[in-house]
């Protein structure tokens, strides 16, 4: 499989990974967010993700961009925005 070279693409692929880790993670993000202990709580599962995101997008554009983080907050946090937290 080719590596991802363009900018959309690799956002695209960044939000869906995300989207997955947010649709199987359900109950431990909120939990994570409702005790300030988001990264940690998920650490695991979004490490996973990033690693995958790595594998298949070019280096260059890897290095370069932060389209995960991005879609961390953007896909997962967000999302979660009416989660009674410390934090907002």
């Amino acid at each position: 499989m080719p590596l991802i070279e363009t900018p959309e693409q690799a956002v695209r692929l960044a939000r869906a990974i995300c989207s997955d880790v947010s649709l199987y993670n359900e109950e431990k993000i909120v939990r994570g967010i409702e005790q300030d202990n988001f990264f940690d709580a998920l650490k695991e599962e979004l490490e996973e993700g990033r690693e995958l995101y790595r594998s298949r997008v070019h280096p260059e554009l890897f290095a370069r961009t932060n389209f995960y983080d991005r879609a961390i907050v953007d896909v997962i946090l967000r999302a979660k925005g009416h989660v009674k937290s410390k934090i907002w």
